[in-house]
């Protein structure tokens, strides 16, 4: 793990919905830290999964099914049901030291339906694949 910019895990698409892979990417945070929206939405859900604190935000008129993110280990500050703009304050990071190892981070998801994608697409950084000069079919 590592990287620039307090990217500590990238996303990892797994090769079948139950295998191995990393559902999401890992920032460094500390507990406490505020969490905002990745992108306007409404809250949907702010709870405990297994455990860990989640917030999730569906994104409408991101397309069908439409795109959602989720947050965790976030304890939500919203109630369910709140429309949010992007860059609000949605919880605060709880602390895990359990998904980063030792250090505590945010893990970011993005969904579309029940696929998971790189929640870094949403920001234009995810990763680049080249296609041939002529397009996809040369």
């Amino acid at each position: 793990m590592g990287g620039p910019d307090g990217l500590l895990g990238r996303f990892e698409a797994p090769a079948k919905p139950w295998a191995a892979g990393h559902r999401g990417v890992d920032l460094a945070a500390a507990p406490g830290a505020e969490v905002r929206a990745a992108a306007a939405g409404v809250i949907t859900f702010s709870g405990l999964v297994a455990g860990r604190p989640v917030v999730t935000v569906a994104h409408p008129g991101s397309g069908t099914p439409p795109l959602r993110t989720t947050y965790l280990p976030v304890t939500g500050t919203l109630p369910v049901g709140t429309a949010v703009a992007a860059g609000q304050v949605i919880g605060r990071l709880a602390p895990d030291g359990r998904h980063c190892g030792a250090r505590d981070c945010l893990h970011w998801g993005l969904l579309r339906g029940g696929r998971y994608l790189d929640p870094l697409a949403l920001l234009g950084t995810g990763r680049a694949r080249l296609l041939p000069l002529g397009g996809a079919g040369a």
